[in-house]
């Protein structure tokens, strides 16, 4: 099923080509008396570029609660259900042509469920899948979660050798802020963003991973190269703190940096740099307000400013927030206009954004598709160059000309 949903919600592409053409036509003497040469014929205009606003093509509309997104080699798509399964979708992404119910089981309440999916960067010759989700725990941790990292090996449709190879430290009580994305490095090191699982202070505390990004290689293992925190006690998957709930990660195209986009409480979301060793200052530092505060300028937490003891973000959003969910750079060829800028879903916002950066700056955001009126969860670029979006309502979104 294709259904247009939405085109006028897109600024409109600039146009006014203007094609100036002057054709002078010389009259020569020819001999004795002469005789007028014919007009040469007018060059044919150049046709201008495309001008059609972007537009937004319902593929699917009967997944449930999709949350990740990635695709296989031949095109077609992996999709993450919140409930605790994955189904692999038709290139076309209309029809679910295989089902992934043997995955280990998920605390599917409040923000916590089946999360992100990534394909191994050695996919062709090693066929591992990564996802994340959160795990319930057991014996003493019962009636506790945190988020964990699974791979396994898919061999035709079926998911084998199916292995967790990280767990967040401690597991926690309550459902809400599990992060978390995946997002492989040229050293094919892997990134994960973890939530602080609403508890707040864990995020400066080095010794927990809660309210962090890790790094840690394919086998769960940790890289002898990450950061040196300098604190005792400290685990050494941790490659930056001070993070609130982080659903956002994206691998920058051109200076190979982890980006990051995150929530923050009432306002202050953010889109941040990562870089090894750095506090990004939750709970101590926010553009948002803390719940239950009047919203304004004057209830920034911290008084907001992060610098110079914490990293400030690149971007925020004020004053109130729009839940950020989802992060990519464009690369491809069809929207020249937006290539290198970056894009993220809005879950309070329910809109797309693109944010136009120069040398790490933002020059210009902008607010698409929001007559949609779904909560965007998942931003991708296929290979067809277009971008792909999951909502909450359980849509398939392609933005296309």
């Amino acid at each position: 099923m294709n259904t247009l949903i939405d085109s006028s919600a897109v600024s409109s592409a600039r146009r006014g080509y203007v094609a100036a053409f002057a054709v002078s036509i010389l009259l020569l003497a020819c001999g004795g008396g002469g005789s007028d040469a014919p007009a040469p014929t007018p060059p044919t205009p150049p046709e201008p570029p495309p001008t059609t606003a972007p537009k937004a093509v319902v593929l699917n509309d009967a997944l449930s609660a999709p949350w990740g997104l990635a695709f296989l080699p031949d095109g077609r798509m992996l999709v993450t259900q919140k409930a605790g399964s994955m189904v692999i979708l038709s290139a076309d992404g209309a029809t679910v042509q295989a089902t992934l119910n043997n995955l280990p089981a998920v605390a599917n309440a409040g923000q916590g469920g089946l999360l992100d999916v990534a394909l191994d960067p050695d996919f062709a010759s090693t066929p591992w899948i990564y996802w994340t989700y959160s795990e319930p725990g057991s014996g003493t941790e019962a009636g506790l979660a945190g988020t964990a990292v699974a791979r396994g090996r898919l061999v035709g449709d079926v998911l084998q050798d199916i292995t967790v190879i990280y767990r967040q430290v401690p597991k926690v009580s309550g459902s809400g802020h599990f992060g978390s994305r995946l997002a492989f490095r040229s050293d094919k090191t892997l990134f994960v963003t973890l939530g602080e699982r609403q508890k707040g202070s864990p995020a400066q505390d080095l010794t927990t991973s809660l309210g962090k990004v890790i790094r840690i290689n394919r086998d769960g293992s940790i890289p002898g190269n990450n950061p040196n925190l300098g604190v005792a006690g400290a685990r050494p998957e941790i490659w930056s703190y001070g993070h609130r709930n982080p659903q956002g990660a994206a691998i920058h195209p051109d200076t190979g940096e982890l980006w990051e986009t995150e929530h923050g409480p009432q306002g202050g979301d953010e889109l941040n740099i990562i870089r090894a060793g750095n506090n990004y200052g939750w709970p101590i530092r926010s553009y948002g307000c803390n719940y239950g505060d009047p919203i304004g300028d004057t209830c920034r937490i911290g008084g907001g400013t992060h610098a110079p003891d914490y990293t400030e973000p690149v971007s925020y959003w004020v004053p109130t927030s729009i839940a950020p969910a989802g992060l990519m750079f464009y690369t491809g060829n069809r929207f020249p206009e937006w290539r290198g800028n970056a894009f993220f879903g809005a879950l309070a916002g329910t809109a797309l954004w693109r944010v136009a950066l120069t040398s790490g700056q933002e020059t210009s955001r902008e607010k698409l598709f929001e007559t949609l009126g779904q909560r965007i969860r998942c931003v991708k670029q296929g290979p067809d160059g277009w971008l792909y979006l999951l909502t909450d309502g359980g849509q398939l979104v392609r933005v296309e000309r």
